[in-house]
This record gives C-alpha cells, sequence and structure tokens, in this order.
C-alpha cells in the first residue's frame, strides 16, 4: 500500500505543478522552451551524481552497460522528451477532450509490456481490478471524455490536422507507458533514485535539444519565467519523481501505471481547492474506486 501512496503523493505534486506551468504558457512562453529549461535544471543539479569522481575513476549512466543505456534512453529521451514534446504538440493540433480520451490507454501500453519484458503475471482478479480503475479514472475525466468522443464520432479527426493529432497523441502514450516499464526494469538492475532521475534528465536534455534544433523554437523568457521553471522543477522533477521511483520500487509496473492514473484526479481537487473549479460526485465516486482498485491490487499482489 505504501507504493501506492507514494504515486499518489507524486501526482500531488504533479497537479499541483499545473497551477504554475499553464498560467506560464497562456504568458506565451513556448512549451519546449519550458521543458528544456527544466531539464537543464535538473541535469546540472544532477551532475555529482551522473558523474561522480571516484578512488577507481568515473562512473557514468552507461556502468551497467549496453542494455542500462538503452534502458535511460527509452526512460529519458522517449518518456521524458520525446512524449513530453508529443504531447504538448497533440494539443495545438486537435481538440485537448481527444487528448485526454486517447491518454487512457497509456494503463494498457504499460501493462502488456511489463508482462512481456518484465514477466509480470496478468491474471484473472487482477484484469477485474484493473478494469474497476480504469472505469474509475474515465468517471474522474467523463467531461472532457464525453467531449472526446463527440469529437471521433463526427469523423472531424480523419481530415486536416487531426490524424496528425492523434499520431502525437499515442506517441506520447507509447513513450509514458514505456519509461515506466522500462524505469522498473532499471529500479531492478539495482539503480538508485537518484542515478535512475540523474540519467532520465540528462538523457531527456540531450534528446530535447535534438528536437529544439529540428522544430527551432523561438527561446524567449524572462527572468521571472525562470523563476517558475525552477519552481516547477523543484516541484514536479526533483521531489515528484524521488517520490514516483520511491513507489515504483515497492509495486509492479502494471499496478503503478494505475495509479499513476489518480493525477487528473488530483488536478481536479487542487483546482477546486485553489480555483473553486467545480468538484462533482462522479468525480469523486471515480476517485473512491481507483483508489479501491489500486489498493487491492497492492493487498492481495494479483
Amino acid at each position: 500500500m505504501i507504493g501506492v501512496l507514494f504515486i499518489i503523493l507524486a501526482s500531488t505534486l504533479w497537479a499541483i505543478d499545473t497551477l504554475i506551468r499553464y498560467p506560464l504558457l497562456a504568458e506565451g512562453v513556448n512549451a519546449l522552451t519550458v521543458v528544456i529549461f527544466e531539464h537543464a535544471l535538473l541535469s546540472i543539479a544532477f551532475l555529482p551524481i551522473l558523474f561522480p569522481i571516484k578512488k577507481g575513476g568515473r562512473k557514468t549512466i552507461i556502468r551497467g552497460g549496453k542494455s542500462d543505456l538503452f534502458n535511460f534512453i527509452m526512460v529519458g529521451g522517449v518518456g521524458s522528451a520525446l512524449a513530453t514534446f508529443a504531447f504538448t504538440k497533440a494539443f495545438s493540433l486537435i481538440n485537448p477532450s481527444v487528448v485526454i480520451l486517447l491518454q487512457k490507454m497509456q494503463p494498457l501500453v504499460t501493462i502488456s509490456l511489463a508482462y512481456l519484458l518484465l514477466k509480470e503475471r496478468i491474471g484473472r482478479e487482477f484484469i477485474f481490478w484493473a478494469l474497476v480503475c480504469l472505469v474509475g479514472g474515465v468517471m474522474i475525466s467523463y467531461q472532457d471524455i464525453i467531449g472526446g468522443v463527440e469529437q471521433l464520432g463526427s469523423g472531424s479527426l480523419l481530415a486536416g490536422r487531426g490524424p496528425m493529432g492523434i499520431l502525437f497523441t499515442m506517441l506520447a502514450v507509447i513513450g509514458w507507458g514505456s519509461a515506466t516499464v522500462f524505469g522498473k526494469k532499471l529500479a531492478n538492475n539495482g539503480r538508485t533514485n537518484f542515478e535512475i532521475m540523474g540519467g532520465r534528465f540528462f538523457i531527456g536534455l540531450l534528446s530535447l535539444l535534438i528536437i529544439a534544433a529540428i522544430v527551432r523554437p523561438e527561446f524567449s523568457i524572462s527572468l521571472g519565467g525562470v523563476g517558475k521553471i525552477a519552481l516547477m522543477a523543484l516541484l514536479s522533477g526533483l521531489l515528484a519523481m524521488y517520490l514516483y521511483y520511491q513507489g515504483l520500487k515497492q509495486i509492479s509496473a502494471r499496478a503503478c501505471s494505475l495509479a499513476e492514473m489518480f493525477f487528473p484526479f488530483c488536478a481536479v481537487v487542487i483546482n477546486w481547492w485553489f480555483l473553486d473549479a467545480k468538484l462533482t460526485i462522479v468525480q469523486l465516486c471515480g476517485g473512491g474506486l481507483l483508489l479501491l482498485g489500486s489498493t487491492v491490487i497492492q493487498l492481495r499482489r494479483c
């Protein structure tokens, strides 16, 4: 149960992050600029862990060989960089409701990869409680999901920028879903939370710089904006990711993927608390189902 609580705490910090991130983007700051600055600040903070000078020489993120390096590329390059960029890009191409609807497929990606790569078993009991969690997740975001279903049903997404928006969304879903599994592999290989985080941010930064060289965004930001990014890096980068990997070490990747669905619920609660947004009984019931399903999966080890 403690592992699930760590993921919920991380989700809460990610939700608080949105109170800073979205207003910053609304001010006109390029999304890629924000993500690059975050990764740069965090990479600098983790330099002593990434490249410690020891008596026997330097140990780097490739200490575990090619397999470990590939895991770091999947976590940092694909999960932290490409998926974040793709998700942000999708919002500019199609209705956000469709993006949120398709994102509900992320646990399916993680569970499938966990079965194939980590040999995590998927029994009938797990499937039942996973469905309970998925129903809870849908109830939490039901307003956006209804809008997404209407968009898909209208057929409007098959023309114009629709197909490209769906493609970017699926890239994000696959990227984030796979990052959980490969992060679990790193943890199973004995990597510490700080090593995983350091490798994630450093390789993520290198990947983002490659993306920036291709799309050539406008890097324009005020000193106050940099301060806000530093605060986001502390909350959603340093603290949240530490809690996340602490939780991932204690639960299976498939259970973690379901617990991650607490993020939209935490975001709804945060918006209700700070912005006086509406919190419906359906969303509360969805949060209850999600908590129930995640708890049973963890306690029964199903």
